[in-house]
């Protein structure tokens, strides 16, 4: 268990533990999913009659962190604090005791298959990242002969979506319900993502198990949204002398914090609608706009801020060319283009994100932002450059995004000074199309291909004429002398 001094400024969970039973599982136990889901189930805990829907955390990945991850939750109960950060400067901190358990899968298999059996459990979330559903975008299918699925179907190293086929495989068999099945990942119709990924592994291994799948189990679409930043060893410890708790994986987050879920939960669910989350029939409007306003800018800005040297992202919002880049691209762009909620006006959300954006108490770090840079264009900037191009609209700051985001690849700032490149679904033959001798080989990187950038004559024109001002200019210097803010 963590250490709680007397005089620690923390809160405490004010429902006994003890008391509380898993009926939720979660895959991908990281800084979003503990300052976002898990606050949300930790408020509802708090509510009488709600004791039965602790969570059960599983870590998918096998790296040493994730190692490390799962002792520290061994060493803590489950239990950690998280710090929220508001934009005038306050904070407030609050120990989180809502994940009751941590499996660590590649470690503790059969702990992870008994428990998503158990039929007490009757939501199984995610936060796997866009790229870990294995969903061609192209065919939103699942390839046959995907690596993964392939090793997957053999019994060999387990997917996420493999261990949860076998698991309703189980359930299935013995007469207990499914559950349902929630993604949480900034992905469009997120739910349909989960299940094109959930059938298609499942029909490698058994495909009447994936009709079965496919008429049985819900798979409501969410908007989640919250920014989190990284903690590392600098940001550690000034968490854990605010909070005046000795922990080994504090959190932090923005003040603001979001939840929309369509209501479609045969199981049950928590009253979630009592602490602040918002049920409605279509997600549509709402993943959307935040897709296409607050991801899309996220990612616009986030390669030519780490080319210019800047690394936490309320740096480079106060660098009137950025801000004034994100902001033609959302005024211009964007909002033009795009439905808005009802009751919401798209101006005045996409002027709050900004704002969130520049939040120094936050301090969110671009190359977090940046990691699977790939996957976030394809999956953010799609429905935008597919509306403008159809239009023959102004597509230059995407061009100049996708310049700066080929120049990030190599890993080294306008300064000379490295950063970190995190690229997992990049493959070696879109590295290859890097050296196309035409120099649009960028714009056929598997995420874009299906855009057929390359083959847009003004497209390919604006795109060569921001590498060009880039190279000679530099990420400021392309910006003005491009009109782009």
């Amino acid at each position: 268990m963590i250490e709680i001094d007397s005089g620690a400024d923390v809160a405490l969970p004010a429902y006994d533990r003890t008391g509380v039973t898993v009926g939720i599982a979660h895959f991908g136990v990281g800084n979003f999913h503990r300052a976002h889901q898990a606050l949300f189930i930790d408020r509802c805990l708090h509510r009488p009659g709600q004791q039965d829907w602790g969570i059960f955390g599983i870590g998918a990945g096998d790296s040493p962190a994730s190692r490390i991850k799962a002792d520290a939750f061994e060493r803590q109960g489950g239990l950690y604090t998280l710090t929220e950060f508001a934009p005038d400067g306050g904070h407030s901190s609050r120990v989180i005791g809502s994940i009751l358990e941590y499996a660590h899968a590649p470690a503790d298999y059969d702990r992870v298959v008994r428990a998503l059996g158990d039929p007490r459990l009757r939501i199984v979330t995610l936060t796997i990242t866009e790229g870990g559903y294995l969903v061609d975008p192209a065919t939103g299918r699942v390839p046959e002969d995907h690596p993964a699925v392939l090793a997957d179907a053999q019994g060999d190293r387990p997917t996420v979506f493999g261990l949860l086929a076998r698991a309703l495989a189980g359930r299935r068999g013995a007469g207990i319900a499914p559950f349902t099945v929630v993604s949480c990942d900034n992905l469009r119709h997120n739910g349909d993502v989960a299940r094109a990924a959930l059938t298609g592994v499942a029909a490698a291994i058994d495909p009447e198990l994936a009709r079965w799948i496919g008429e049985h189990v819900a798979f409501p679409n969410s908007m989640v949204d919250r920014i989190v930043p990284a903690v590392g060893d600098a940001e550690r410890q000034r968490l854990n002398e605010l909070t005046g708790v000795d922990d080994a994986m504090p959190v932090m987050a923005e003040s603001y914090l979001q939840w929309v879920l369509e209501d479609d939960f045969p199981a049950g669910r928590p009253e979630l609608e009592a602490v602040g989350v918002e049920f409605v029939e279509d997600i549509t409007t709402h993943e959307t706009m935040k897709g296409r306003i607050l991801n899309a800018s996220h990612v616009l800005l986030s390669f030519p801020s780490l080319l210019a040297g800047y690394r936490h992202v309320h740096e480079a919002l106060a660098d009137p060319l950025l801000r004034g880049f994100a902001e033609r691209f959302l005024l211009d762009d964007v909002i033009p283009v795009l439905d808005a909620p009802a009751g919401v006006s798209l101006p005045d959300y996409a002027a709050s994100v900004l704002e969130r954006f520049a939040n120094p108490a936050v301090g969110d770090q671009w190359v977090r932002i940046a990691t699977d840079g790939a996957t976030k264009i394809g999956v953010f900037h799609t429905a935008t450059l597919e509306a403008l191009l159809r239009a023959d609209g102004d597509t230059r700051r995407q061009a100049l995004m996708i310049a700066c985001y080929e120049r990030f690849l190599g890993g080294v700032d306008e300064r000379g000074v490295s950063f970190e490149v995190g690229e997992p679904t990049l493959s070696d033959a879109d590295r290859d199309r890097l050296r196309d001798a035409d120099g649009l080989g960028i714009l056929r990187i598997a995420p874009l291909a299906p855009l057929g950038l390359d083959r847009d004559a003004a497209f390919a024109a604006d795109y060569a004429r921001a590498r060009d001002e880039l190279a000679a200019r530099g990420v400021l210097g392309a910006i003005e002398a491009l009109g782009l803010a």
